[in-house]
């Protein structure tokens, strides 16, 4: 006999309901991320329900302060469930620690179908059994020894206080369903044995307690990683025994790292909030972790999350393992930095330049944001490059040497130095930057001086270095006094080596 699941009907598309239910054992992982964001896709773009769920029965590892992140780094990402802990609901509670009875009743609803029974056998017997099996070239699993016990002798080792787990008695028979990503899959029950839905110590095993959430929150459509693809064969025969319609399963790929190993520490940062520390923006995130196996159906790298929830469809998941390449999340990243107005960038760059002592003017903030907002891949490089509008940054004779040597440097120094020290104001827009400059190169090629013989020598006199922001950045954010200071520092310079 094939036992076959009998999905739910969702009927009309928004009656869908999906669901993201991570343990709280850890931070947020890019694996399990991307899983919250496939079933984020899959609800919005029909129109349906994101259920947030905590699966937090490991009561040794599973920490509200996780909890707590995990729920932080989703709303980063942009990813509100419409009902969780966090919001509430109709069908809570939405920690699994708060749904024992759930559970509970569920297992005596199996217990009185005969769809379960109890197992007395000790840990030592079941190693034994295992052992006798693996010599004999046979698969390990239970022998049901314990479900041909009386009534009364189960009862009456109940009474007597035996420990006791509870197993699910597996029928015979092929179990089949149609995965969204794989197509159809079957699985002989031969190879599943009877496997515990209670444990010893009053505790649910996964595959059941998934089941009862599940069918609990109406949920219609299981959205996951492959990894739990041979999960999904017990969980289909406890929705028959529960006499429940079961969700349509889709398995996406799972992340390697580019070494073809399972992501991991070794590859580099692997949580999302890592990812944000570092300095990367949550919508190139999001857009990256959506094209890992999955496309738009045409060329588009650049994609908003509106956009992606209108072109999302699960036919387009690739079956292949995605590879976590970093340097496309780099250039995707450094597009929308780049897309950012200087405003926006100046206050989002704010607290990496603090953490680094870096505190800017009202009239410099924006013009330092523009200065350094193409060099910037993350937020994390911000002080590197807006170092040289600061009073910290130090300019030794060295740095000065091959370029201040040059024909025609103190005639451009001179020339830049009075006409800068003129102007009005402090810190300068931007276009102000470009016109004052332009003035500087007109008075230096009135005295004959060009090229880089201005440029050059200017750069270094401001910075100390050969190469950073356009001179017309550092003109309008570095501030007329500090200008003035870093020019007389170069110009005495010069004369000390001409004596």
């Amino acid at each position: 006999m094939t036992l076959l699941s009998r999905p739910k009907d969702p009927g009309a598309m928004s009656d869908v309901r999906v669901r993201f239910a991570p343990s709280p054992t850890g931070t947020l992982h890019v694996g399990s991320a991307r899983t919250a964001l496939y079933n984020y896709l899959f609800a919005r773009h029909h129109g349906g329900v994101l259920v947030l769920r905590i699966e937090d029965t490991d009561l040794k590892r599973s920490l509200r302060e996780h909890e707590q992140s995990i729920v932080r780094d989703l709303h980063w990402l942009g990813l509100q469930a419409d009902e969780g802990p966090d919001v509430g609901g109709r069908y809570g509670p939405y920690r699994q620690s708060e749904r024992g009875p759930l559970y509970e009743a569920g297992v005596q609803q199996l217990l009185a179908t005969h769809s379960a029974y109890h197992c007395f056998c000790t840990q030592e017997r079941l190693e034994s059994l295992k052992a006798e099996q693996l010599a004999a070239g046979r698969m390990p699993k239970y022998d049901r020894l314990c479900h041909h016990l009386a009534p009364e002798v189960v009862e009456a080792r109940l009474e007597a206080g035996v420990p006791a787990t509870i197993r699910f008695l597996v029928p015979e028979g092929d179990i089949s369903f149609v995965d969204l990503i794989h197509g159809p899959i079957t699985f002989s029950s031969d190879v599943i044995g009877d496997f515990i839905l209670k444990r010893t110590d009053g505790g649910f095993a996964y595959n059941f307690a998934v089941v009862v959430d599940d069918a609990g929150m109406k949920i219609t459509h299981v959205i996951r990683g492959e990894d739990h693809i041979t999960n999904t064969a017990r969980q289909l025969m406890l929705y028959a025994a529960l006499d429940e319609p079961a969700p349509r399963y889709g398995h996406h790929s799972l992340i390697h790292g580019p070494d073809g190993g399972k992501l991991s520490k070794r590859h580099g940062a692997t949580s999302i909030g890592e990812f944000r520390d570092l300095g990367y923006l949550s919508d190139a995130v999001v857009n990256y972790l959506a094209l890992l196996s999955w496309h738009p159906g045409d060329e588009r790298e650049k994609l908003t999350l509106d956009e992606v929830v209108e072109g999302f469809d699960m036919s387009r998941a690739s079956k292949s393992a995605a590879i976590f390449d970093l340097d496309k999340l780099n250039w995707l990243n450094g597009l929308y930095i780049r897309a950012l107005t200087a405003a926006d960038l100046s206050e989002i760059v704010r607290p990496y330049l603090r953490e680094q002592g870096l505190e800017f003017a009202e009239g410099q903030r924006q013009v330092v944001a523009a200065a350094i907002q193409a060099n910037l891949v993350v937020l994390e490089e911000a002080p590197r490059y807006a170092r040289v509008f600061s009073d910290d940054l130090v300019i030794t004779a060295s740095t000065h040497l091959a370029a201040l040597d040059e024909p025609g440097v103190r005639t451009a120094l001179e020339a830049a130095r009075e006409r800068l020290s003129r102007a009005e104001g402090e810190y300068f827009e931007v276009d102000e930057g470009r016109a004052l400059l332009k003035d500087v190169v007109d008075a230096c090629a009135g005295q004959g001086v060009k090229g880089k013989a201005i440029y050059k020598p200017l750069r270094v006199a401001l910075t100390g270095l050969d190469q950073g922001p356009e001179l017309f950045y550092l003109i309008a954010g570095l501030g007329r006094s500090r200008i003035v200071a870093r020019l007389d520092a170069a110009l005495a310079y010069l004369e000390e080596r001409s004596a």
